[in-house]
């Protein structure tokens, strides 16, 4: 079947009835300075084997680079059965379970996936599934501004040590809607925030507290003292966190002495390849006494006549569903194939697969640190263990030695300068389980070449590694 359907008589015929001579007069509004005159970098119209060469040929001038970048977006193995098993039929032309006799598949998935994500974050119930780690944390701070009926002010504090991507998605989310950013800032020193520092930020009437763990810089933050802070002011406690990491550190449910009240994060680790920036998925778990309050929707299972299990779309609290102003949010879809991988790639490793990730993860980080550690006019800006990413400062700034490393074959990791320019000329750098010794030690050797030649003003030969 043809991908526009239309003949040049049928496209005559319906502009003909609205009265217009052509399709570009129904676009007369847009300038035609913004217009683009024809898309030069497609190829005319080609075979199967003809665009299949096209797109290698595209594709190889990406190269495979040797990956040091995290801040959000992490290259973790991926098992080959789990995207075998995601595209099978059962799964793969699944979009939307309305219709629960003919889903059951798709929603068993589903409850399993929201089943692991509340025994991972340790709360009581999770929905299926939000756009992204960012809009889920506006999502969650719109909740909690529901949920917290003794405060009246909107107010959320936010540290800085959360991204400053889901900084600025959370005010685009929720800034229109009534809430109060406040950005809290961090201790210099070690990378994490205090409670001066929340003290100094705080007013009688706070709505709400959102906790990176681990934070963006790759610190742990003091999850304990910070949720019996808020919640000792009668605030709601957002746990923003990466599934991984929940394999070996403390769940949100059990932070301080009442636990987290909503937790979220990007899903994006659990099996979901690094592809031009997405795509990615959100998850959220929250205490019981808030369900009705959550986004998006939820899965239940339940008896049939004849007591057979099924499962059900069991809470739909949006605005496809009920009255606008009755919706928790206007989340219309859900990213239900990423989820579909997620939940294949938990229940392949299980707690003993994702806590062997988790270790490798921090081992390899901290073997990165002291290489790089020992390279002459690089020094670590934070003492402390890290997850999978560290904080490392250069003499010199960042930007050309990422140039320089990209000229080796090494993506070599984040530039802080611009969202934190008080630590200086920071880079963050992550290493995953993927990461060798031998690619660890190839790093710090490029990393010495790329440094010298930027502090001497050196050109530095581009040849990859």
């Amino acid at each position: 079947m043809a991908f526009i359907p239309h003949t040049e008589t049928d496209v005559r015929e319906m502009l003909r009835a609205i009265g217009v001579d052509s399709i570009d007069q129904l676009f007369d509004e847009i300038p035609s300075a913004l217009r683009v005159d024809g898309l030069k970098g497609i190829p005319v119209a080609l075979n199967e084997m003809g665009i299949t060469r096209v797109m290698h040929r595209r594709s190889a001038r990406d190269g495979e680079p040797l990956t040091f970048i995290g801040a959000g977006a992490y290259e973790h193995h991926i098992p080959a059965a789990v995207w075998e098993i995601a595209t099978r039929g059962e799964f793969y032309s699944a979009y939307t379970p309305y219709q629960a006799e003919a889903s059951q598949g798709t929603l068993q998935l589903i409850y399993e996936f929201q089943t692991m994500m509340a025994s991972l974050t340790g709360l009581d119930v999770s929905n299926a599934s939000m756009y992204d780690g960012a809009s889920a944390l506006g999502e969650a701070a719109l909740m909690a501004v529901r949920a917290n009926r003794k405060s009246r002010s909107a107010r959320v504090l936010m540290p800085r040590t959360l991204h400053p991507l889901y900084r600025k998605v959370a005010k685009a989310v929720a800034g229109n809607q009534g809430l109060e950013f406040v950005e809290v800032d961090f201790d210099h020193a070690n990378g994490t925030l205090n409670l001066a520092a929340l003290e100094a930020a705080a007013q009688e009437d706070l709505t709400a507290l959102v906790i990176p763990q681990p934070n963006f810089l790759g610190r742990f933050e003091d999850v304990d003292a910070l949720t019996d802070w808020a919640h000792a002011r009668e605030a709601q406690v957002i746990a923003v966190v990466n599934p991984i990491s929940l394999a070996l550190i403390k769940p949100p449910g059990e932070w301080g002495e009442k636990g987290a009240d909503i937790a979220c994060g990007e899903g994006q680790p659990l099996g979901v390849p690094l592809s031009s920036g997405g795509p990615y998925f959100g998850f959220m778990t929250c205490r019981q006494s808030w369900v009705r309050q959550m986004p998006g929707r939820i899965v239940g299972r339940t008896t049939d006549l004849d007591g057979r299990t099924g499962y059900v779309l069991t809470l739909q609290a949006r605005e496809q569903h009920i009255r606008r102003s009755k919706a928790t949010s206007n989340i219309c879809t859900n990213q239900g194939l990423m989820v579909t991988g997620a939940t294949i790639y938990m229940s392949l490793l299980g707690a003993e697969g994702l806590a062997g990730v988790a270790t490798a993860c921090m081992a390899n980080t901290a073997r990165m640190v002291e290489v790089l550690g020992k390279v002459e006019g690089v020094e670590l800006a934070f003492a402390g263990i890290q997850f999978h990413e560290a904080v490392i400062r250069l003499a010199c700034p960042v930007a050309p030695v990422l140039e320089h490393l990209a000229g080796q074959g090494i993506a070599g990791g984040y530039d802080l300068s611009e969202d934190y320019p008080e630590l200086g000329n920071a880079l963050l750098v992550c290493a995953t389980e993927t990461k060798s010794e031998e690619d660890i030690a190839l790093f710090g050797e490029a990393m010495g070449r790329a440094v010298a030649a930027v502090a001497g003003g050196k050109a530095l030969p581009v040849e990859k590694l």
